[in-house]
């Protein structure tokens, strides 16, 4: 919460004694805080309180009260309050205001918003969980974005984060690949041409697989490639080591995305990690007659929570998704004694997550409301969808390299002598993917296009990290031109302009903490966008060098405000933030 609104809540909740002490049932401080709001118009107010919520313990009309608690809040130091209608508006006393905001962020410098509020606290976070034998595709960038934005927030609120890249190493597509390996692949082949020569054997056994069925309604290769995998699980040596060669050719390829991204974990415990581990599940369910068999499968019932029942065992006796995800939230609550586990996952595995959860609670362990599922919609390229299976892929790796190729022909353009060149096409190129990734709500669907995401004008990363650029060039120019005896004139920054980045700047420390409470990384892409939109209508209606003394500095200040204000929204999307562009 920003101070301003904890300061004029305080305000309230005083008026509100003073002017009606007899009065029961009257908001606390706290609770008139979360009412307070940002009126429609400019000219309403910076902030404004709905007094319809007093109506029933007051026993009088609205406008009656924001009349009464307008007079009896005297603080010309803070704002001046008014009655509009049944709400009562604030007008901030400008030259505080502008002073306090300043003076705030630059002693918080990089650290401004970040607080010690998950002190004691640990959030595991369960992200990017790329498939062992598939290459990092662009279908895997929200969870991972998400996930490494959202472990930086909550370690900029004083959290301690586990960050787990729970492998896909584990399923019956290992025993398919081992398959088409024996079938049409050779090791030299498959050495040279990496996980893309893996890709194509997939692909291959899913066609075959599929003319097979058409053909002569036989599914013998399918039944082939699961008993492969049964050989896996069983601890076969010959299997064994097929799959871990494919694990290794994977995590060797996937490397180079991550520190692209610059994406790091805390665990790469993956499924196979938890191999040993479902005995105690299923023995725990049993124990508790939770586990029941239909069909040959044991499932656990959900009927009472109106969901299908959750598959334990197939009827084979391999294990299931969701064993294995119980097996690894019991084995993180007693490692990690978390305080919540978020799994950043698409939507489409809503039921999935709900099923095993319950199973979880019904298991009686108090944590089952700890575990949190963070949907996310899906992404599409250029208006196509993408399918692993039909062989039309957008490779993670191929759209990094093709955006920072982009970006340096935009730079080569626009800045020809711009030093170190490279480095800033790779911080503009990554960058204005990761940003499209999380600008918009997570749960919204993402169509990827170049020309949105590449584009300086508007919302996009390249116009946030210009002006951040845009920012260090003044205060090197300001350098430069050197430090006036004068103190900083605040009266400087009580135009429109200077108070709306004020105020967008203020709101900042609210926005991540929002972000970590609903667990939505665009509300800091969003609101480092609109500073930086504030700042540029800021620079553009205002001198700032060449200001009188005093109003120079005050602005001067606010420019380096800023440029700590967006450098630390952006690293908290996990964007890099250029000094010249």
């Amino acid at each position: 919460m920003d101070d301003m609104k904890w300061t004029l809540a305080g305000l309230i909740h005083t008026a509100l004694i003073n002017t009606y002490p007899q009065a029961e049932g009257l908001p606390a401080q706290e609770e008139i805080a979360g009412l307070l709001e940002v009126p429609p118009e400019r000219d309403m107010g910076d902030y404004a309180f709905p007094c319809f919520k007093l109506s029933k313990a007051l026993r009088m009309g609205p406008p009656m009260i924001a009349g009464a608690l307008a007079a009896a809040i005297d603080a010309p130091d803070v704002c001046q309050a008014k009655q509009l209608g049944g709400y009562l508006n604030f007008f901030f006393n400008r030259v505080q205001f502008a002073q306090k905001t300043v003076e705030k962020v630059l002693a918080a410098g990089e650290r401004y918003g970040a607080s010690d509020i998950g002190q004691g606290k640990t959030v595991c976070l369960d992200y990017s969980s790329i498939n062992i034998a598939k290459r990092f595709h662009i279908g895997h960038l929200s969870t991972t974005m998400i996930g490494h934005s959202l472990k930086r927030i909550y370690d900029h609120l004083g959290y301690r984060t586990v960050g787990i890249n729970h492998l896909g190493d584990w399923g019956t597509q290992f025993g398919k690949l081992i398959s088409a390996y024996k079938r049409w692949g050779n090791r030299q082949e498959v050495e040279q041409g990496g996980v893309e020569a893996l890709t194509r054997l997939y692909v291959k056994f899913h066609e075959v697989a599929e003319e097979e069925e058409k053909t002569s309604g036989t599914h013998a290769l399918e039944d082939e490639g699961r008993a492969y995998f049964k050989a896996i699980e069983d601890g076969d040596a010959e299997a064994l080591a097929l799959f871990n060669w494919f694990k290794e050719l994977t995590l060797k390829d996937c490397a180079r995305v991550y520190d692209l991204l610059g994406v790091t974990f805390d665990s790469y415990a993956g499924e196979s990690f938890y191999n040993d581990k479902m005995d105690r599940v299923i023995d725990e369910l049993r124990a508790k007659e939770l586990l029941s068999v239909s069909d040959g499968a044991s499932i656990v019932d959900l009927s009472d929570a109106d969901m299908p029942p959750c598959l334990i065992l197939k009827k084979d006796g391999a294990t299931l998704y969701a064993t294995r995800d119980i097996a690894a939230a019991l084995y993180r609550a007693d490692e990690y004694h978390f305080d919540k586990c978020l799994y950043v996952v698409a939507y489409q595995q809503d039921l999935h997550f709900r099923q095993w959860f319950k199973v979880v609670e019904k298991m009686g362990y108090p944590w089952a409301k700890d575990l949190v599922h963070v949907a996310f919609g899906m992404i599409s390229y250029e208006g196509q969808t993408l399918s692993t299976r039909k062989g039309y892929v957008v490779y993670l790796e191929d759209l990094l390299q093709r955006a920072q190729e982009k970006a340096m022909a935009i730079i080569e353009e626009k800045s020809p002598g711009l030093p170190d060149k490279a480095t800033v096409a790779r911080q503009v190129g990554i960058g204005a993917v990761i940003y499209a990734d999380l600008f918009n709500n997570r749960i919204k669907d993402i169509d990827f296009w170049w020309d949105r995401a590449l584009n300086f004008d508007g919302e996009t990363g390249p116009y946030v990290q210009y002006t951040h650029a845009r920012c260090c060039s003044l205060l090197r120019k300001a350098a430069e031109q050197g430090t006036a005896d004068a103190p900083a004139d605040y009266t400087g920054l009580t135009d429109d302009h200077a108070q709306e980045l004020l105020r967008q700047m203020s709101r900042f420390p609210e926005a991540v903490l929002d972000a970590a409470d609903k667990n939505e990384p665009s509300m800091v892409t969003r609101a480092v966008t609109e500073i930086a939109q504030a700042y540029n209508k800021f620079y553009y209606e205002n001198r700032i060098l060449d200001a009188e003394p005093g109003v120079r500095e005050a602005r001067v200040s606010l420019t380096r405000a800023a440029r700590d204000v967006i450098k630390t929204g952006l690293y908290l999307i996990g964007m890099e933030a250029p000094e010249r562009m």
